[in-house]
């Protein structure tokens, strides 16, 4: 069964789940986070969340009367948390000013990604926070690239998994200290996880090619790097990234893009509308007008399926994601 956001008291979800009560947190808690020892002195109680898996995780686990305000959204919010996203100030769904997140009077600021809050962060630095008393959390998938000089979002040799994203969902429900409500949420992602590795033996012919967005049809595409949550897509659902690079997110010319071959494009629909190709529409238009490209062989078989571009993050989308692409494949009769 699907959880719910977690909308009750801490104890109505653990008789939903029919689990055993977790230890209270203890104030002041430390915790260590991204190579960082950050101290609460209590739970929070107007939390700032940058970046759309940050926000999502709190409304997932229920906390959206603490959360002050949000930013940086890629994708509209889950339909799930429509209605609890909606009480909850927007700052916008680009990067916010340092100066909009401080007019909220925040008591906490978790952030998605290092451009968010990191050294080079084109919003604040964690020290910008610190000096003024004000926690900070920054998710472990984030800080878990190896940054590279002159790209912002680094690189990875490894495949990422859920269980970074498992860690940040403890952490958070460990700061506000609702451990019952994290503790059920991993839980369910788990059994969701397993269900679709189930689904989907492995072929090593099967390739995914995971299209974010491009300013235009002319410029190279931003594609999902090897290793980052496209990668864990492909080989959750049995394939592998036609994109074997490191960094997080390359860009790719239609050259490239051509010989890699994949068998099936996942092509995003991005809702922040910044470029013409962020929607899925204009994608697949591209795809299946342009003369050259439209020959290749996942294209002129109607091999295309949609995703959130939220889930080519790594991210709680993630898992939506690769269900959403797991669902289309059955359709198409893959792998």
């Amino acid at each position: 069964m699907r959880i719910k956001p977690i909308l009750a008291s801490g104890s109505v979800a653990l008789a939903i789940c029919g689990m055993s009560a977790q230890a209270e947190t203890t104030y002041p808690l430390t915790i260590e986070n991204c190579g960082q020892s950050v101290t609460f002195e209590q739970a929070p109680q107007k939390a700032v969340a940058l970046g759309q898996n940050s926000a999502e995780i709190m409304l997932l686990l229920g906390l959206e009367d603490r959360m002050a305000a949000t930013a940086f959204w890629p994708n509209s919010v889950l339909p799930e948390l429509a209605e609890a996203n909606n009480s909850v100030e927007l700052l916008t769904v680009e990067f916010p000013t340092l100066e909009s997140v401080l007019s909220t009077q925040p008591d906490f600021v978790a952030a998605m990604l290092t451009t968010l809050l990191g050294p080079d962060s084109k919003v604040a630095q964690r020290s910008d926070f610190e000096v003024l008393g004000i926690p900070t959390y920054l998710s472990p998938s984030a800080c878990s690239t190896t940054l590279d000089a002159g790209d912002a979002y680094g690189s990875r040799r490894d495949l990422w998994t859920m269980d970074l994203v498992y860690k940040e969902i403890e952490d958070l429900s460990r700061i506000f200290d609702i451990a019952d409500r994290g503790t059920a949420l991993i839980e369910d992602f788990k059994s969701r996880e397993a269900a679709l590795r189930a689904r989907f033996p492995e072929d090593e012919d099967l390739t995914f090619l995971f299209w974010f967005s491009s300013p235009s049809p002319a410029d190279d595409a931003y594609l999902g790097g090897g290793f980052g949550a496209s990668g864990y897509i492909a080989d959750l659902l049995g394939g592998k990234n036609a994109i074997q690079t490191e960094a997080e997110w390359p860009t790719v010319g239609w050259e490239g893009i051509m010989a890699a071959d994949p068998t099936v494009f996942v092509v995003s629909q991005v809702d922040r509308n910044r470029w013409a190709l962020d929607t899925a529409e204009n994608k697949i238009a591209f795809l299946t007008s342009d003369p050259t490209v439209s020959q290749m062989e996942a294209v002129r078989e109607g091999r295309i399926v949609v995703m959130s571009g939220a889930a080519m993050n790594t991210s709680v989308g993630t898992l939506y994601g690769a269900e959403a692409v797991a669902e289309q494949l059955k359709e198409l009769d893959l792998p």
